[in-house]
């Protein structure tokens, strides 16, 4: 009897608990800002300072001119010949040089892979991909070398406002993956030694075009 009356007493207390609303003691730790200070320079600068961080190869273009110069000359000085890129993807963003002839097709035998992006998180030097991209989820992953092409207006602080930026694009059709490429591939397993490229490229080059001057 006295265990139960004790139990009861229990009871009593949480329903009337449960009645009462109970002010959160930190309101400001419910996800509702980010932890993370603002950048105080521009977003193109802070990615391409932490991209380049992390071993990734930062190309800045004023216009598609500049792009377009830019692709020729890295390719033609790493003597590149199979340059695997999907058309559907990559049509308003490749200078149209590059689209008049026929895409390399084989992504195993590639010697490089060219995508767009999601958006680009500046404060990680982050580029943000999904399979909802015409490249799909691989394209990324098993090329030797990884050239992404982006521009200033897919720049975002955060990883919160990629993701946000995501919802808003897709609604409820959000792409059932979403990985985020910080630099090439790197892994120290074997006896602590950094090695690169071991799981995905082992180079990583951003070219991130002014939009305003892309699309004139």
């Amino acid at each position: 009897m006295n265990v139960s009356a004790s139990k009861e007493n229990i009871l009593k207390k949480i329903r009337k608990a449960l009645t009462q609303s109970t002010p959160l003691p930190f309101p400001g730790s419910e996800g509702s800002s980010s932890v993370f200070q603002p950048s105080r320079q521009e977003l193109e600068i802070e990615f391409g300072e932490q991209f380049s961080k992390l071993q990734g190869k930062f190309i800045y273009c004023s216009d598609r001119q500049e792009l377009e110069s830019g692709l020729r000359s890295l390719i033609a000085h790493n003597k590149w010949e199979k340059i695997y890129f999907v058309r559907d993807e990559m049509e308003s963003s490749l200078p149209e040089s590059f689209l008049q002839r026929p895409p390399f097709t084989d992504l195993a035998g590639c010697d490089a892979a060219i995508t767009g992006c999601e958006a680009l998180v500046a404060r990680t030097g982050s580029i943000v991909l999904s399979s909802a991209q015409a490249s799909g989820r691989t394209t990324s992953v098993y090329a030797p070398i990884h050239i992404c092409i982006a521009f200033t207006d897919q720049l975002v602080y955060d990883i919160r406002e990629a993701l946000q930026g995501l919802k808003e694009k897709y609604g409820a059709n959000i792409p059932s993956l979403i990985s985020f490429a910080t630099g090439p591939s790197r892994t120290a397993d074997i006896e602590k030694t950094l090695v690169v490229g071991v799981h995905g490229p082992r180079e990583v080059y951003l070219f991130l075009v002014e939009r305003n001057a892309a699309a004139s």
